[in-house]
């Protein structure tokens, strides 16, 4: 894989990487956010950083469902999730997940049965062509519900809230649903005994 994702990625085995994954999504619901598994449907295998370029994918439907699909499936009662930009050539050689029909309602709402709020990664990254309002509408009419636009530029926000609609319908019961999992607020926390534990499982690490 491409050094950008690094250790941001939990490991190369399926199994271990939902277990992770799942400890970690309760982890921060337990301390009051609501957590976003990414980049669906898998971004382990790029071997390009999208935010400068398009990584393409050249693995069969039948590995990518085997190995990089399944973590998501064991964790597709997430309340949200985050799209990768990246073609996935076995599924659709033309579209990168974020814009593909194929991709988010075959693969995301169909193949891993995420149900829960579907974000795109940051639609300025250079992965993706053409005008920020096209990127935005391009995403939307592949099935996604909020379009994330993140590197400040004002003009090009303002042409992305432009093509962006107003969050209603199945999209807001999904936001909606996302926000009631952390609706208690953080859980009560012992830090005492939480350094305890935390010494206890790194013996040899610092304590801060």
């Amino acid at each position: 894989t491409h050094a950008v994702i690094g250790t941001r990625a939990y490991g190369r085995d399926p199994v271990r990487v939902a277990a992770l994954g799942r400890a970690a999504m309760q982890g921060l619901i337990e301390g009051g956010v609501a957590p976003v598994i990414k980049h669906v449907p898998g971004h382990g295998r790029a071997r390009a950083d999208s935010h400068f370029e398009l990584p393409i994918v050249m693995s069969s439907r039948g590995e990518l469902a085997e190995r990089d699909f399944a973590p998501f499936h064991a964790l597709r009662d997430a309340p949200m999730a985050m799209t990768a930009h990246v073609v996935y050539s076995a599924i659709d050689p033309v579209h990168p997940a974020t814009t593909s029909p194929i991709v988010i309602k075959e693969i995301v709402r169909g193949a891993i049965g995420f149900d829960g709020l579907l974000m795109t990664d940051d639609i300025s990254m250079k992965a993706l062509g053409g005008p920020l309002g096209q990127r935005a509408e391009a995403a939307f009419a592949a099935g996604v519900d909020i379009a994330l636009h993140c590197n400040g530029l004002l003009e090009e926000a303002r042409a992305g809230a432009a093509a962006s609609p107003e969050l209603g319908g199945v999209s807001l019961q999904r936001a909606e649903a996302a926000m009631r999992a952390i609706s208690k607020g953080p859980a009560p926390f012992d830090v005492a005994k939480g350094r305890a534990s935390l010494a206890a499982l790194f013996p040899d690490a610092a304590t801060v």
